[in-house]
């Protein structure tokens, strides 16, 4: 049986002299489903994901593969499949080349080579040098070398960046099928939309800080419901007193919550309603609005 082995962050926080990128950062990917790591180019993603793999070390916290840092795990390979920059390869050797040697260096049987470039669809091309490989073939040769050791955990930063429409669909069932194997994916990505299909969870940093972690479904229920009522000002009292997040519209009042929520607030205060509508807002929206936000968002 596959050992099921946890990613965990916990308040990590990494300065770069007076710049913040990383601040308090705490959370869990667990087995078995594939957790995005969203955000836009610059949230701190990059800087996070050199954290958990030892390459970049925390002005304070930890991050760990079920309680093991990156640099004292027996067989890190065999542990953890990454896959950080596409473009990391020596361009004079083949692909086949590439792999044997790592696969050599970490005891990894020669099989494994042509079982990884298989699986990446890059078979045909392994005795071709890398130097003449798309952005597209570089991505699916990390992603064969992220595979080599047969890892119980995936962490890969930005993989479906140059692939073609045919070759994302490829990675999202190639995905899916991993973490339906019982291991953990993390996937980062600074659009929504590029894995909005293959996520079941997401991680949404902004400015270095947690705006959103949960799933998809609770990302795209954090809509507004619009409301009014002939006392706008007794309605707008009773839903701050109940600690929502109401705001002024031309239409009425916009308020961060659900429907059957708001309208319950207002029957127990006696103020009839003339509106009661939900703004269900699509989830790029939500995503766009958590990381553009000037206090960056809600956690």
């Amino acid at each position: 049986m596959r050992t099921r082995t946890t990613i965990e962050f916990r308040n990590v926080s990494k300065d770069f002299g007076a710049v913040h990128a990383v601040s308090d950062l705490s959370f869990t990917v667990e087995p078995g489903v594939v957790t995005g790591f969203l955000g836009p180019n610059g949230a701190g993603k990059t800087t996070s994901l050199r954290m958990l793999l030892g390459l970049v070390r925390p002005t304070s916290g930890s991050a760990t593969f079920g309680g093991t840092a990156y640099r004292d795990l027996p067989r890190p390979l065999a542990t953890v499949g990454t896959a950080l920059e596409a473009s990391s390869f020596s361009p004079g050797r083949t692909a086949r080349n590439h792999l044997s040697v790592y696969a050599v260096a970490a005891g990894i049987p020669r099989t494994r080579v042509a079982e990884v470039l298989e699986l990446t669809g890059i078979a045909e091309a392994a005795d071709r040098r890398v130097g003449g490989f798309s952005l597209g073939m570089r991505q699916r040769l990390g992603l064969a070398f992220a595979l080599l050791g047969d890892p119980e955990v995936l962490v890969l930063d930005e993989p479906i960046n140059g692939l073609d429409p045919e070759g994302i669909r490829w990675i999202r069932g190639l995905l899916r099928h991993l973490a339906a194997e019982g291991r953990t994916v993390l996937v980062s990505s600074h659009l929504l939309s590029e894995v909005q299909q293959t996520v079941d969870r997401v991680v949404i940093l902004s400015r270095g800080r947690i705006v959103h972690q949960g799933s998809l479904d609770d990302l795209e229920t954090a809509a507004t419901v619009l409301v009014d009522a002939p006392d706008r000002d007794a309605l707008r009292s009773a839903l701050r007193a109940a600690g929502l997040a109401v705001s002024d519209t031309d239409a009425g009042l916009a308020v961060s919550a659900a429907s059957a929520d708001v309208g319950a607030i207002a029957h127990r205060a006696g103020v009839p309603l003339s509106l009661l509508q939900p703004e269900r807002a699509g989830l790029e929206e939500v995503f766009l609005e958590l990381v553009s936000a000037p206090d960056g968002g809600r956690a």
